[in-house]
This record gives structure tokens, C-alpha cells and sequence, in this order.
């Protein structure tokens, strides 16, 4: 039983990317297909699918590297907000990542979004991860 599946979910991201993999299948929560659409979105990976086999399903991920330097498009990708201690901000309190750079993942009442798109609608909720 694992206590914290977005924590496995981020792990074996950063695992895949060391291990320099193509591909990471991870399973499914609808949290993780937030994310992984953002990170999508955000241009932090190659593609996604979703695969319902199973009765919670499985997330393909095809992650993204650098044409030149083969290294990975993500350098960091972090869990905040744990299990044990939850980390919530305002909308006015949400970080920068990186001076803008990178992304932080909010999950608001308005559904799991970017930093800037939180504070764009002016909501906070808790922050979920930061990747760049």
C-alpha cells in the first residue's frame, strides 16, 4: 500500500529520466492525469496515454529529452506538499519557480492548475509539486 501516490508518481518520473527511459508507465488516479496533462501542456513531456486495462488504468508517459545533449527536459521535479505536512498558499502566496522557468502544480477548488493559471483566477489551494 503506498501512502502517497503522487510522490510514487513523481518518483518514478525523475527514476525514468535518470535511468534515461523513453517511456514510464505509472498507475492511474485522476490527480495523475492532471498532471501529467499539465506537464504536457507545459512542454515538460513528449506524449501521454491514458490505458483503462485494468481497473485503475495505467498512464504512458513518453518523456522528453534534449536533441543535442540527450539529457532530460526535466531537471528537477519535487514534491511540496507531503502526506504529513500540507503546504496550502493564496493566490498571492503561490512561488515562482525559477524566476518563472519552471512550473508549480496547485490543486485549487477549481481543479489541479499551473501557478500562473492559479493566480491568473486569483485562487490557492495546495501546492502539489514544482518542475523545472
Amino acid at each position: 500500500m503506498n501512502t502517497d501516490p503522487i510522490a510514487d508518481y513523481l518518483t518514478r518520473i525523475r527514476n525514468a529520466n535518470a535511468a534515461n527511459h523513453r517511456v514510464v508507465e505509472i498507475p492511474a488516479s485522476n490527480v495523475k492525469k492532471e498532471i501529467t496533462k499539465i506537464l504536457f501542456d507545459q512542454g515538460y513531456i513528449l506524449s501521454y496515454k491514458f490505458e483503462d486495462t485494468t481497473a485503475q488504468g495505467t498512464i504512458k508517459i513518453a518523456l522528453k529529452y534534449d536533441k543535442l545533449t540527450k539529457e532530460p527536459v526535466i531537471k528537477k521535479i519535487q514534491r511540496i506538499s507531503k502526506p504529513g505536512l500540507r503546504k496550502y498558499a493564496g493566490s498571492t502566496e503561490i512561488p515562482r519557480i525559477l524566476n518563472g522557468l519552471g512550473i508549480a502544480v496547485v490543486s485549487t477548488s477549481h481543479g489541479v492548475m499551473t501557478g500562473k493559471q492559479a493566480k491568473a483566477n486569483k485562487v490557492g489551494g495546495e501546492v502539489l509539486c514544482y518542475v523545472y
